[in-house]
């Protein structure tokens, strides 16, 4: 079943925010593209080297093939989209930490565009060796593919430039109109909070829900509503991107950086490589470690998501 957090956001949505302001995107793209095949790769301003031991440790037939078989479900904003519509080449955070990641073992990571339902069937097959698709690392998967987490994500406030209303927690929506997709865990989020702001002495939240998260965000910028509250990758992007990033920001609680019910994303790594799965974890704590992948997530907006350890199998409650 598709739990990422991110499921929310439209399409719509997605493809006009790549087609009107991928710039810092595409250069990360373009630059892994261009200097795939040598030494080196330069990845969100950083230039990469392959670390030698990493590479010796990988599994044989990965090191033969010099190739990692990476399933993805394209497009998912911001994680993984399209550069342009109707052509294959791929741009988005899991692609980008995805190249700076074989840069580090010394292999290439082959994206191939598979639906999100049929990515852990499809490793277990071993059709691929992993997947990078924003996907929640949960129990249930762990079962049968291990993980790698690198992002931890929930629920995020999306307010105008500038914050008029001084937004700063969930505490500050009571009594005040929000907007928020009909259907959805943000809803659920909100609903739940009702009881807070009556503690409080304070009034409920005016929820004020529609059919789209576009809707929602029309409502905002219109001002009918002083805030939204949707994924925080979804806020982030939108805020970064949506008229070249001078009309939302979010909003962000030192209590809740990676949003509120935040839940660990992570690399679907087939079981039977359990030395990929080694090899992915110590790439990554070192990408963490020289602030690769604070680079890499903050050109997608959201780098209060990501992890500051690079953890196996997170565990879920």
């Amino acid at each position: 079943m598709n739990t990422r957090l991110t499921r929310h956001l439209p399409i719509a949505l997605a493809a006009t925010a790549v087609l009107a302001s991928l710039t810092a995107c595409t250069d990360s793209a373009s630059d892994a593209a261009s200097t795939a095949g040598s030494e080196q790769l330069t990845v969100a301003g950083v230039t990469i080297a392959a670390d030698k031991a990493l590479h010796d440790s990988l599994p044989e037939a990965i090191r033969k093939s010099g190739t990692v078989r990476v399933a993805t479900d394209v497009p998912y904003a911001p994680f993984e989209m399209f550069v342009t519509e109707g052509k294959p080449e791929l741009t988005g955070l899991d692609y980008d930490l995805g190249q700076a990641l074989g840069a580090k073992l010394g292999v290439k990571f082959a994206f191939t565009p598979q639906k999100f339902d049929g990515i852990v069937p499809a490793i277990q097959a071993g059709k691929f060796d992993v997947a990078m698709s924003a996907m929640t690392d949960n129990k249930e998967r762990q079962a049968v593919v291990d993980f790698v987490d690198y992002s931890v994500s929930g629920s995020g406030i999306m307010v105008v430039k500038g914050n008029p209303e001084e937004i700063a927690t969930l505490d500050d929506l009571c009594g005040k109109k929000v907007a928020v997709q009909a259907a959805t865990n943000q809803l659920d989020l909100l609903k739940d909070h009702q009881a807070a702001c009556k503690t409080a002495g304070r009034a409920e939240i005016d929820i004020q829900t529609f059919p789209k998260d576009s809707d929602a965000q029309l409502a905002l910028r219109s001002d009918k509503v002083v805030a939204q509250v949707q994924t925080k990758p979804a806020a982030g992007w939108t805020a970064k991107t949506a008229d070249g990033g001078n009309t939302f920001e979010v909003v962000h609680d030192p209590a809740a950086e990676g949003g509120y019910g935040a839940s660990p994303n992570g690399i679907a790594v087939s079981k039977k490589l359990p030395e990929l799965s080694d090899a992915l974890q110590k790439a990554l704590q070192s990408l963490i470690d020289d602030g690769t992948v604070t680079k890499i997530f903050d050109q997608y907006g959201v780098a209060s998501i990501a992890v500051k350890e690079a953890t196996r199998n997170a565990e879920v409650n």
